[in-house]
């Protein structure tokens, strides 16, 4: 709100800074500051002045600053959950969601900053070298389970799609897969494809009953 000073307060040695002078004849000037002495006031803008007499004024207004635009906060993006990572790369690969999410909770427990006794980095337990191999920064969330799941996805390719095959290998490694031609005997690896499996298996009866529970005609009420 502009403030309108009537010319009976000019009294006195009176400064203001950054004001509009409202003249009898109309016009209305901006200045930085005024000092009134007497009958007459001197004007100050950009280093220089004028004055006149106090009759030519009919008062000031003081120079508001612009207005303060409030600043909105922008929501954040929130990153994504080690599950929907899960089943995006599971989507990305053509493996089942519910698979790849039994990988990770067996690998990591869903911790981004899991790091195994070996040196296994991340939510899929990658080896630095595996990483290495598939292009991946393993402690990138992101590119872990990225890398994770192709990698998985390659050891199902390799085994022609034998599942617990492929769990062996991502858990002991090819190698030992091959040359005991199949699970190798560790306990370690038995208890892990085991999880999996099992967890793999129940995820799909609760899929498959769903399913069927959608199709299945809803009798009415005798």
């Amino acid at each position: 709100m502009r403030i309108l000073v009537p010319i009976f307060l000019l009294v006195g040695n009176v400064t203001f800074a950054g004001e509009f002078v409202l003249l009898t004849s109309g016009r209305r000037l901006q200045i930085d500051r005024h000092e009134t002495d007497g009958a007459k006031i001197r004007l100050y803008n950009a280093g220089g002045s004028i004055e006149m007499d106090s009759a030519q004024v009919l008062g000031f207004e003081a120079d508001e600053p612009p207005p303060v635009v409030p600043q909105i906060p922008q929501p954040s993006v929130a990153d994504p959950t080690p599950r929907q990572l899960a089943d995006a790369a599971a989507d990305k690969y053509g493996l089942p969601r519910h698979l790849v999410r039994s990988v990770m909770a067996a690998e990591s427990g869903y911790q981004p900053l899991a790091v195994s006794r070996k040196g296994a980095i991340g939510l899929m337990q990658l080896m630095p070298q595996t990483a290495q191999n598939l292009g991946a920064d393993p402690r990138d969330a992101a590119q872990n389970v990225d890398a994770g799941t192709r990698y998985l996805r390659q050891l199902l390719e390799k085994y022609h799609g034998a599942l617990y095959h492929a769990l062996a290998a991502y858990n002991a490694g090819p190698a030992a897969v091959d040359k005991y031609n199949g699970i190798p005997p560790f306990p370690e690896t038995l208890r892990y494809v085991g999880r999996i499996a099992g967890d793999w298996k129940t995820g799909e009866r609760a899929i498959t009953q769903s399913a069927k529970a959608e199709s299945d005609p809803v009798s009415p009420p005798k």
